[in-house]
């Protein structure tokens, strides 16, 4: 008869540490909110501004991933990725931001992002993509990956030769009114519609009819997508 011994039991892996650096509040919130509620994650650490998420990097045991928004109040998270492939080399780099347009994307991953998420997506599914990165993914916006495709394809050797883009200034800039280049630059800063109503000293039924304008004088259909229009046009300042 075989004696038969029972198997060890299965350790657990450990759960999946994660730090933040982002200056809006309420997603902040929302992405811890989301991390607490995964059960395989943890925090390692938040972060509001570039200088206090450089202390973070510094002072603190490395995290398994680092989600970095790109427009932090005294500079550019980009600062945070050079500085973060240094102090934690082993760490996965996700952004997250509202930065769409191609010089962000590239510079980002060029400083070591594996990972950039706008931030049309929840903090819940931002979330769920960080299981990704952790198992070698490399988890990207659908518009962010298209850039990223367009940009490394190298033309076909036997295809005709495209002729060259325009430049920018051959683009003529939307015009927008005083108060709806106000307006913008608030939504670009993070600032609800409640919020820049009561900056602006206007009911919210008068913003939104602001906010209406702005979209179709950019002719987009979203936040994400006006402040990278705007970008693009240089109607905001880049940072």
């Amino acid at each position: 008869m075989t004696n038969t011994r029972p198997n060890p039991p299965v350790q657990p892996a450990p759960p999946v540490r994660v730090a933040l650096i982002e200056d809006d509040p309420r997603f902040s919130t929302a992405f811890m909110q989301a991390l607490s509620s995964a059960p395989d994650m943890r925090s390692a650490g938040t972060a509001a501004t570039l200088s206090a998420g450089l202390s973070l990097l510094r002072d603190s045991s490395p995290a398994d991933i680092l989600v970095i928004d790109l427009g932090l109040p005294d500079g550019s998270g980009i600062d945070a990725i050079h500085a973060a492939r240094t102090a934690w080399p082993r760490c996965e780099i996700m952004v997250a931001t509202v930065f769409g347009d191609e010089s962000h994307v590239m510079r980002s991953i060029a400083a070591g992002a594996t990972g950039y998420l706008l931030k049309d997506s929840s903090a819940a599914d931002i979330v769920r993509e960080l299981r990704s990165l952790h198992q070698g993914g490399s988890p990207m916006s659908p518009l962010i990956a298209r850039q990223v495709l367009l940009r490394m394809r190298a033309p076909a050797s036997d295809a005709p030769a495209e002729p060259p883009p325009l430049p920018p200034a051959a683009i003529p800039p939307t015009t927008l009114s005083p108060r709806e280049y106000q307006v913008l630059t608030d939504i670009t800063r993070g600032f609800s519609h409640d919020e820049i109503a009561q900056r602006l000293g206007v009911s919210r039924h008068t913003l939104l009819t602001y906010v209406r304008r702005i979209y179709v004088k950019l002719d987009v259909h979203s936040k994400v997508e006006a402040i990278n229009v705007a970008r693009m046009q240089g109607l905001l300042d880049d940072r």
